[in-house]
Parts: C-alpha cells; structure tokens; sequence
C-alpha cells in the first residue's frame, strides 16, 4: 500500500554556482561523503548534486514532514545499484522515522533536462 509520494524540482545552476564557488562547507552539509565522491567525480557534477538534493526534498515531502525531529540531510542517501538505478540509504533519524512509520520500501525515479533536476519518492507501508 502506498503511504506517500513526493516530488522535488531544482534549478542545476543553483548547484552549478555551489561548484564554482568551492561551496564544500555546504557540501558536506547536503551529502554523504559517497555522494560527494560519486557527484564530484562525474561531468557535469552540479546535475549530480542537484539530482540527489531533489531526491531528499522528495522523501521528506512524501514523509509529510520537512527537516526536522533530529533529520539531517546525511540521514537520507542517493546510491545507484550496480545497474546504475536510483534507490535511497536511510539511516540515524531517517531510518528511525521510515520504522516508526512502518514503511517497507521506498522508490525514486530522477531525471533532468535542460537546467532542471526532478525526483519522485514513492513510500510503502507494510
């Protein structure tokens, strides 16, 4: 059964300005240090980032919450299985609340266009 759905768009040059700056103060704040890796290492990293952030946004908005009761944006992580599809880590609060919830799986789907970033999270209870 579906508990939750979310959607986030972001401009990529917002993240492609961050790049240019040397942000890695804000960085560090957004992403794990795998994604950070991941994004930092590709071409067009500021899609990367921005692909990942809009992933975030989704899972919380399909949670129904924003950040907060001690979630951090390193609780929510973007990995890609060896296919190279999307799927979210959760742990710390992230984790806790997906439990508490009683969710059993969570989907998300990115893509980009032009200066846009999008992702869906979808969230199923048990």
């Amino acid at each position: 059964m579906i508990f939750g759905t979310g959607v986030d768009i972001v401009a990529i040059s917002r993240f492609e300005r961050f790049v240019r700056e040397g942000n890695d103060a804000l960085f560090r704040r957004l992403f794990t240090q795998a994604e950070i890796a991941y994004c930092a290492g590709k071409r067009r990293s500021a899609q990367h980032y921005a692909l990942r952030f809009a992933a975030k946004e989704a899972f919380l908005k399909a949670c129904g919450m924003g950040l907060r009761e001690g979630l951090s944006w390193q609780d929510i992580e973007v990995v890609n299985d060896p296919l190279g599809k999307p799927e979210l880590h959760l742990s710390g609060a992230a984790q806790k609340l997906f439990c508490e919830m009683e969710l059993a799986k969570s989907f998300v789907s990115l893509s980009h266009d032009g200066d846009y970033a999008v992702a869906l999270v979808v969230l199923e209870r048990q």
